[in-house]
């Protein structure tokens, strides 16, 4: 059980990183420190773009309008980490020695 669990966990912080890396990028973007005319930063900007917004949106849905500034990633982050954790904690796995 514990093998799934770690999986599951891993999964998580792979799309943690997904969620990260479009957040700097969109920030890179806005700011014209990169190009979206680049066809590989349009490719993996894409990518993540759709990877991260199904999860993103219905969380931007249900937040509050605050101007320009978006939380829903803060917010899904603080989510997985939460999953994260009390799948750990339910399976008694990732303990120390």
């Amino acid at each position: 059980m514990c093998s799934i669990v770690e999986l599951v966990a891993s999964v998580i912080m792979l799309y943690f990183w997904m969620i990260l890396i479009q957040v700097v990028m969109s920030w890179l973007v806005a700011f014209n420190v990169i190009n979206t005319q680049n066809r590989f930063v349009f490719m993996v900007g894409d990518f993540l773009y759709k990877i991260t917004e199904p999860a993103l949106g219905p969380i931007r849905r249900i937040l509050p309008r605050m101007g320009g500034i978006d939380i829903s990633p803060v917010v899904l982050i603080l989510l997985l980490v939460f999953v994260q954790n009390f799948l750990r904690e339910i399976t008694s796995c990732g303990q120390g020695f």
